[in-house]
């Protein structure tokens, strides 16, 4: 929406009957508080906050008492990331662990918000044995460090860690956005140089995760060698690009939700939208490193290195045609960031056994969609190994909707992927580092 249809709506207010009631019901005060509002969005603008998030930067004091709660240990910490690993909440666990590879946009508690809501806590409860990496918010000294970093010292070495604490068991590895592209890349270079010791991956799930760039949806808008070109001067200068930086641009994939539910909400009704715990998270930014991000704009975006086999891991070129183990795919019906036909393509770079669901939502509230969320439901299908094409209409138009959330789909997924049941491994092997949420999480 542009700055003349804004105009027009906030002129012609009178023509809108909610707007009218609350005026005459308040005398006219929704006015002056909604100018308040527009004051505060002001004040967070030129204060280097995303408008709207300023009332919302005491997450950090909450996490640990009402968000990320679910029990665990720091059992490994470097310089890029903090390895969790949660306490067993059955007294028997399906041998396989997970490990979850969140993006590094965002603090990983997305996936462990409130009790009621918390994925983690869900599998958990469930017999799961779960890790999460935890990754650190950079800083002026991390300028320098590229995708690559993060697959070696986060991605593998997180594999290895896992595989030292619970033994030789192959593991579910789960990568949500980015981290989920990233355990693409990682679970590629592995099945490259399969034949040196036992897989250490029994399958891949990627929650709104793209392989194939050619199609990133209204994101693509942003992304040219011009626009690069601007990015990546702003980040040499800085050594790394802000959080509130990076989130304007993903505001205006959604312009006429976020600047029209703005409007009418804060600025002529006066009323201040309720704050949640997923909308906390989103205000809990973090910064990218220079080479990284611009690495991930460049290879992947702008020229799809990955999907068109030039992407290079420890200077060897990688190819997810590669991939024998099962994948879970997740994709959401309104997302702007990773839209779900182009995260649909990754039917066409491999033919290994696809899970494909596609549940209601946009690319963070539809991921967090815990049993008991109203108003649900979810597409499911399997494609057998090898087996034909079919594209992403036609899937839709075949695959009845189901009511619900998703997540037990997944879980009886990753059961029926799991060999047998054993006794709890000991958190961190018996050695931990600190109790879970640990301490990068909380860096400003």
């Amino acid at each position: 929406m542009d700055g003349l249809a804004l105009a027009e709506q906030l002129f012609c207010w009178w023509l809108n009957p909610e707007v009218l009631r609350v005026t005459i019901e308040t005398c006219g005060r929704n006015f002056l508080v909604g100018g308040a509002h527009w004051l505060e969005h002001q004040w967070e603008i030129c204060s280097g906050y995303v408008p709207g998030t300023s009332r919302r930067r005491c997450v950090p004091s909450c996490v640990g008492k009402s968000v990320a709660i679910t029990p665990g240990k720091v059992v490994y910490r470097n310089a890029l990331m903090e390895l969790l690993q949660y306490t067993p909440q059955t007294p028997a666990v399906w041998q396989e662990p997970v490990l979850v590879v969140p993006s590094w946009i965002l603090k990983y508690y997305v996936l462990d918000l409130s009790p009621h809501n918390s994925l983690v806590r869900y599998l958990v409860e469930r017999g799961h044995t779960v890790f999460m990496i935890s990754w650190k918010n950079p800083r002026e000294e991390a300028r320098d460090l590229g995708l690559n970093d993060y697959l070696e010292s986060g991605l593998f070495e997180a594999l290895a860690q896992v595989r030292h604490i619970v033994g030789p068991s192959p593991v579910h590895a789960a990568g949500y956005c980015l981290g989920g592209t990233l355990l693409a890349i990682g679970a590629a270079a592995l099945a490259r140089d399969a034949g040196r010791e036992r897989a250490p991956l029994q399958s891949v799930t990627l929650f709104a995760a793209q392989t194939d760039f050619s199609e990133p949806g209204e994101l693509g808008l942003f992304i040219d060698a011009s626009e690069l070109g601007y990015l990546d001067a702003l980040m040499w200068e800085q050594g790394y690009l802000e959080g509130a930086q990076m989130a304007g641009a993903f505001q205006l994939l959604h312009s006429r939700d976020l600047v029209w539910s703005r409007l009418m909400r804060e600025y002529l009704l006066g009323e201040h939208p309720q704050t949640t715990d997923l909308m906390a998270w989103n205000a809990d930014m973090t910064r990218l490193p220079y080479r990284m991000h611009s690495e991930n704009l460049h290879r992947l975006y702008l020229r799809n290195d990955l999907a068109e086999g030039r992407y290079c891991v420890q200077g060897r070129p990688v190819a997810l045609a590669d991939l024998k183990l099962p994948m879970f795919v997740v994709g959401t019906e309104r997302d702007h960031v990773s839209p779900w036909r182009s995260v649909y393509k990754i039917h066409l770079l491999t033919s290994t056994e696809i899970s494909f669901l596609l549940t209601s939502g946009g690319h963070n509230a539809g991921i967090i969609s815990e049993p008991g969320h109203a108003g649900r439901h979810y597409r499911f299908g399997t494609r057998p190994k090898d087996d034909s094409y079919l594209s992403p209409n036609a899937w839709y138009a075949s695959t009845p909707a189901c009511e619900g959330s998703w997540w037990p789909r997944w879980q009886q997924w990753l059961a029926d992927h799991s060999s047998t049941k054993i006794a709890p491994p000991d958190l961190g092997a018996g050695t931990s580092l600190a109790d879970a949420p640990g301490s990068y999480v909380f860096a400003p």
